[in-house]
């Protein structure tokens, strides 16, 4: 992963301190070889001595629980060692200015124009962090702000989240604003809605702020309150695999599904204020969902039944029955196929090859569906053999998945004060 420190130097700060060239009057202004004006006051730099602060964040996988009750949701998730860094310093003017720098690519906007803007893609997430810090009336001048990541993009990583957060770190450390995890979880919640027009999952969050090295979570939505384990898994590798479907158009079947499960809640409630699915969890749950529409009582038994799994699998994690996890985890992704529906093909031969596989302690499909990605935890003497059993997904198939090797690591910090 790219060295994000000399890079926004570079960038922003070096540039700052180089000569002005001499000009007469009437002349056009000239321009450095990169395109910039070569005044650093200009600019609006502040020069090499500027103090910069960077953040790190990491993305996540959820292992059980994604697909879930809308009003109280349960996770079984970790951080993982793939993160986005942020590095941030001041400048003399209102200016922002964002550079991708593993994607060479650079946006701007102003203080007082802090909106989203389809074309500013990215930088949207970094607009978002910025507002909080607007909301909180912390006076702000104008910034340089720089990123980098190596987290995979589009299937199901929270990578989008991770610039948020990283950024949202790095603005607290270096604007020295005092306020905790918690409410800044609830502010970047209410600044993505306000953003993006539509609810972020505070999970997200939650985890990049809250994990560590070589812990699972459990995390409770509606208490945020988050419970660690330590992975019983020393002697095993967690493999993650893009199956590199294309996902295209299934926004609307994944709104269906929600709104199945929220029609499911409000039946079962019968009218109850504050009802969640972790009360039918503990019942009967066929006596309680037997008059249910068919489609909507596939969808809510998924959300009851992995309720359910992610208790089982937080005791199976305690005392390190791995057997047992195993079994809770590919029970979670037949449910995610046969009553929940957001699997597909590729998917399913994935996850059937692992099962099939001695040495391989669970493997499920893991973001929104219709597509993304799987995990797969396996022993390390198995490894050569699972890797033989997926070659063939490229005979079968005709495209070849992206696979990663992931370690379970620790939440946001920052890496470097100013």
């Amino acid at each position: 992963m790219l060295d994000i420190g000399p890079i926004h130097r570079r960038e922003y700060e070096l540039e700052a301190v180089r000569p002005i060239p001499l000009r007469r009057p009437g002349d056009s202004e000239k321009k450095s070889l990169s395109g910039k004006a070569g005044s650093g006051d200009k600019t609006g730099r502040s020069g090499a001595d500027n103090p910069v602060v960077i953040a790190e964040a990491p993305g996540r996988v959820h292992f059980l629980g994604e697909h879930g009750d809308p009003s109280a949701g349960l996770y079984l998730s970790a951080a993982i060692d793939c993160c986005v860094k942020t590095a941030v310093s001041a400048r003399k003017d209102n200016s922002l200015r964002f550079y991708a720098a593993d994607l060479g690519e650079r946006k701007r906007s102003t203080l007082v124009n802090l909106k989203f803007k389809r074309e500013d893609r990215w930088a949207n997430y970094i607009k978002t962090a910025i507002h909080v810090f607007v909301e909180l009336g912390v006076p702000l001048k104008g910034m340089d702000f720089t990123i980098a990541g190596n987290i995979p993009h589009q299937i199901g990583l929270a990578s989008s989240s991770a610039i948020e957060v990283a950024s949202a770190v790095a603005l607290r450390g270096f604007l020295r604003v005092k306020i905790g995890d918690r409410e800044l979880v609830q502010r970047l919640s209410a600044a993505h809605e306000l953003f993006f027009g539509k609810s972020a999952n505070p999970v997200d969050y939650i985890i990049a702020l809250a994990a560590k090295k070589d812990q699972f979570l459990v995390v409770d939505e509606s208490s945020m309150e988050v419970t660690r384990i330590k992975s019983p898994f020393s002697d095993c590798r967690f493999i993650l695999m893009d199956s590199r479907v294309p996902r295209l158009g299934v926004e609307s079947e994944l709104e269906n599904r929600r709104n199945d499960v929220k029609t499911a809640l409000e039946m079962l409630a019968q009218g109850r204020e504050g009802a969640c699915f972790r009360e039918f969890a503990a019942m009967d749950i066929m006596e309680s969902m037997g008059n249910l529409p068919e489609v909507i009582r596939r969808r809510s038994l998924h959300v009851v039944q992995e309720i359910r799994r992610i208790q089982d699998a937080k005791d199976c994690l305690l005392c390190a029955d791995l057997a047992g996890f195993a079994r809770l985890v590919f029970h979670s992704h037949e449910g995610l196929r046969d009553l929940y529906e957001v699997s597909c093909p590729e998917i399913d031969w994935m996850v059937k090859r692992a099962q099939e596989t001695d040495g391989v302690l669970g493997a499920r499909m893991t973001g929104q569906g219709f597509g993304g990605c799987t995990y797969t935890i396996v022993r390390n003497e198995a490894l050569g053999e699972f890797r033989s059993r997926i070659d063939d997904y490229e005979r079968i198939f005709g495209f070849r998945p992206a696979i990663y090797e992931m370690k379970l690591s620790t939440g946001s910090h920052i890496i470097k004060n100013a």
